[in-house]
């Protein structure tokens, strides 16, 4: 039966604040981490190049796979430029699948580099009406991804009970709050760093990040 090495991790990434968390807190604990970014003709092709550039930074491997297939499958604002971002019970920022099919793929990635660790951060409190961001989805399809391969894959979700103030704090933690806020791309308007500061995820990032720079500030934080 095929071993796992159970001190790799292969993070899923895109170049923005959560998975860039993400990134370094697998760094913190697994001696060996790669990186994985689809490419599914997102809004902006400048999350491609962030992504790469932090890799090299970081000295990590990093695999960027074809995923155009999903701008073919449903319009949305993230993969259809002309459509602007509108917020409802679901926004239409989501795109239907897409964590299935991207878990499902690294998970693909993982069997062959003999990672144990698959590591993404996805997250419930803050997951803006998405259903494929959810625990019980997570916890289900670990199970599905191990039956389909019968190996045991542990699917990591460390920002999954963080709300965005409570993300900034654990990059803080792991000594990589300057590097977050100003190396990643989150803002749905393609602009790096704090962003455009006017779509819902820069509105997200920000208002966290200066809850969280306030408490610190003040000493209360908990």
């Amino acid at each position: 039966m095929k071993k796992l090495n159970s001190n790799k991790a292969l993070v899923v990434f895109s170049g923005g604040q959560d998975s860039t968390t993400c990134m370094f807190y697998a760094m913190h604990h697994y001696d060996e981490v790669e990186l994985v970014t689809f490419n599914y003709g997102q809004r902006h092709a400048l999350e491609i190049d962030i992504a790469k550039q932090i890799a090299e930074e970081q000295g990590l491997k990093h695999h960027v796979l074809d995923m155009s297939l999903l701008s073919q499958l449903s319009p949305n604002a993230l993969t259809h430029h002309d459509l602007q971002i509108e917020g409802d019970d679901i926004p239409n920022t989501f795109v239907p699948a897409r964590n299935l099919l991207f878990m499902s793929f690294a998970a693909a990635l993982a069997y062959q580099i003999n990672a144990k660790h698959i590591i993404t951060g996805v997250c419930e409190t803050d997951f803006s009406g998405y259903p494929d961001c959810r625990d019980n989805f997570i916890k289900a399809l670990n199970v599905t991804i191990n039956l389909s391969m019968d190996l045991n894959f542990e699917i990591h979700t460390p920002l999954m009970w963080l709300d965005k103030k409570e993300t900034w704090a654990l990059a803080d933690t792991l000594g990589q709050l300057d590097y977050v806020r100003n190396k990643t791309l989150t803002c749905y308007n393609g602009v790096p760093a704090d962003g455009c500061g006017d779509c819902p995820s820069c509105k997200l990032r920000n208002n966290g990040l200066n809850q969280y720079l306030q408490e610190k500030e003040s000493g209360d934080l908990k």
